[in-house]
């Protein structure tokens, strides 16, 4: 008997558990809100661990397309303090391939491949334990039931209420987005200051990172300690005034630093909120969690990994599992939460000291995880 198995969200996780599925001979139906697989920016870019990420596309059958487009090189990092001095400069080896970096635009095609992805289907509420099965009811009224239902749908999930009350807090960090363009060409020196992988400067109680993709493109993320509902999504017409705002906080950094916001295209407020890290919830029969719907982290290197990760394992158990996958679920969801709430606790705390009173503590978070 074929169970009817839907996952909610096209996104690392979703497609990593679609992937496994399709490849152990399992259809898996794929709904996801955005309307086209372009309809918006998948954003910069991904470092995947070997343990975690690439371990996750390995059980998908699709670990060398993956090295076919990474960029080792993107996994070096440059530090500098706030006068432009160099701290570090920390660069892989040749054949390092412990966390490549990918566009995330690169690695959701690379997920998609044959699969058939239902898109523009918004779910607005998933109830299970009907006579039919779970339930999901659409944005646009219509409703189909499913044997289990993965809720891979983000930190906004519509799927989570169905096992948990729990809701995303604020962090206290909020994150302003921008980027540069075609920056080998037209913007050279920020191309050296930056090199070929991240660039990274601390101050008190903020930051700002430049993060290198292909084809010349780079990410500047501003990040410092807010409020969520200050500096509200200014759009075109509030550019300039995000840019002075960021100059303002920023002031009195080197020049060069500063040149990455001055000449950033546009800029996006990103919020950072987080799932407690303690998170679980008590099993319902029919409905699960995966990613960020399940344990929402800050961003640092390893919530993506995790959702992969995620994914693919509940795939394996879910395929290798006779009658009902109820059993595999429920295990699956104990290995789940013993994981990522040890990743939480390590990357809240990591937040802390990057984001922090203390520049230092994120000089020496670095030399803690960064390979000698």
């Amino acid at each position: 008997m074929r169970h009817r198995i839907a996952v909610v969200g096209a996104g690392p996780a979703g497609l990593a558990f679609a992937r496994v599925m399709h490849r152990r001979g399992h259809p898996v139906t794929v709904l996801e809100r955005d309307p086209s697989p372009d309809a918006r920016p998948q954003g910069g870019v991904l470092d995947l661990h070997e343990e975690l990420g690439q371990l996750a596309l390995d059980k998908a059958g699709l670990l060398e397309g993956f090295r076919a487009l990474s960029r080792p090189e993107g996994q070096a990092m440059r530090i500098l303090d706030t006068d432009g001095t160099v701290l570090r400069d920390w660069r892989p080896r040749p054949g390092d391939l412990a966390n490549p970096e990918i566009d995330r635009g690169h690695l959701r095609d690379l997920l998609l491949g044959p699969l058939g992805v239902q898109w523009g289907r918004g779910v607005a509420r998933v109830v299970p334990g009907t006579p039919d099965g779970t339930l999901v009811h659409f944005a646009d009224g219509r409703r189909e039931a499913f044997d289990l239902v993965v809720g891979a749908d983000g930190a906004w999930s519509r799927v989570r209420p169905a096992v948990s009350p729990a809701a995303p807090h604020h962090t206290g960090v909020t994150l302003v987005e921008t980027s540069l363009d075609d920056v080998d060409a037209r913007h050279p020196d920020l191309a050296r200051l930056i090199g070929d992988g991240a660039l990274a400067v601390y101050g008190v109680n903020r930051a700002l990172v430049a993060q290198r993709g292909s084809g010349g493109h780079v990410k500047v993320y501003a990040q410092f300690r807010a409020a969520p509902e200050r500096h509200a999504d200014p759009g075109p017409a509030g550019a300039e005034a995000v840019r002075s705002d960021l100059l303002a906080l920023f002031d009195g950094w080197a020049d060069p630093v500063l040149e990455l916001v001055r000449r950033g295209t546009a800029f996006v407020r990103r919020p950072l909120y987080v799932l407690p890290a303690s998170h679980t919830w008590a099993h319902v029969p029919g409905v699960t969690l995966l990613g960020d719907a399940a344990h929402l982290m800050p961003p640092l290197g390893a919530g993506a990994n995790l959702a992969m990760l995620d994914g693919a394992e509940l795939a394996e158990a879910v395929a290798a599992g006779p009658g009902d996958p109820d059993g595999a679920v429920r295990a699956f969801e104990e290995r789940m939460w013993e994981r990522a709430g040890r990743w939480a606790r390590i990357t809240a705390a990591g937040l802390e000291r990057l984001v922090g009173p203390d520049p230092a503590e994120a000089l020496a978070l670095f030399d803690e995880v960064q390979p000698s």
